[in-house]
């Protein structure tokens, strides 16, 4: 693990640094407070840091409260010190630091502190990986990896905000997957996931960096197209039409032609709310498939 060691005495510092290496830790040293908040502020920035009391610039308890104030990551701060008054060790615990070594340090004692700073980390780590899991199960459909229908209603409520701040337009898509039925009745549900995978991908493909897509339910997708006309939303659809009628989906087991119907609706967020904007969308889209699917309507 790469670990900071801040001190302004030179003698200690080595010392410091030589037993670090011993342990198999990537060594980072600084010489005075202020070098060491800049390098464990960097955005590569060492998560684990040991840091002298007393340090011209910015003393170790300074440096704790400025990364605790500023760092997006958390640092493991161990400072090291000769005070050993109860008041001082409140003081340090006050700035936040972490844990403590008294000089002269011991390196048993210093091994001991450091694993147990790397095993917050880990579970630190461990405990973003989980939240971060979470915030994507509960925004992201687990089969097309889009978003999921609360997550799109949630974009397009905030779109629809900056619109009407901006006097822009916003356009919705609505896309059904053609004869989706048939397709899981014929050739069996999984076919039909690999159909919806598919169509994900290949609307995603088309589509442009700050547009949104979701799977609204079923076989049906919701695309967001922020300051977006009506005429540039159409051609968007056509685009993502095209691109599913334009090669067979191989599922592995069965090659066959899936095909898009869509729905284009456009406001320009003064005289529709969100609600009425996927409404009409929707209406369109209903007009597709009535007038012969594979095409788009609004």
């Amino acid at each position: 693990m790469k670990v900071l060691v801040a001190d302004d005495d030179l003698v200690s510092r080595r010392i410091l640094q030589s037993t670090l290496e011993r342990l198999g830790h990537e060594v980072v040293v600084a010489s005075d407070g202020l070098e060491a908040q800049r390098i464990l502020l960097a955005p590569d920035g060492p998560r684990l840091a040991i840091l002298d009391w007393m340090m011209p610039g910015a003393d170790g308890l300074s440096v704790c409260r400025a990364v605790r104030a500023q760092s997006h990551s958390y640092v493991y701060v161990i400072v090291l010190t000769a005070k050993a008054r109860k008041e001082d060790l409140a003081a340090a615990f006050d700035a936040e630091i972490d844990d403590f070594v008294t000089k002269p340090f011991e390196p048993v004692e210093l091994r001991a502190r450091l694993r147990s700073g790397e095993r917050v980390l880990h579970l630190q780590a461990s405990l973003l990986e989980i939240q971060a899991l979470l915030r994507q199960q509960a925004t992201h459909d687990s089969l097309t990896g889009l978003w999921n229908r609360g997550m799109v209603l949630d974009q397009l409520e905030l779109e629809s905000r900056r619109a009407a701040r901006n006097g822009t337009s916003l356009s919705v898509a609505m896309a059904d997957i053609d004869h989706f039925k048939s397709i899981n009745d014929r050739h069996g549900h999984a076919t039909g996931d690999d159909v919806l995978v598919a169509a994900a991908a290949r609307m995603r493909s088309v589509l442009r960096d700050h547009d949104g897509i979701s799977r609204y339910g079923g076989e049906e997708f919701l695309i967001v197209l922020p300051d977006t006309a009506h005429a540039t939303a159409r051609d968007i659809a056509e685009r993502v039409r095209s691109a599913m009628e334009a090669t067979p989906v191989d599922t592995g087991s069965v090659t066959l032609t899936a095909t898009v119907s869509m729905g284009v609706a456009t406001t320009d967020a003064q005289t529709l709310d969100v609600e009425t904007l996927i409404n009409n969308a929707d209406a369109a889209l209903y007009r597709a498939k009535a007038g012969g699917r594979n095409r788009v309507e609004g």
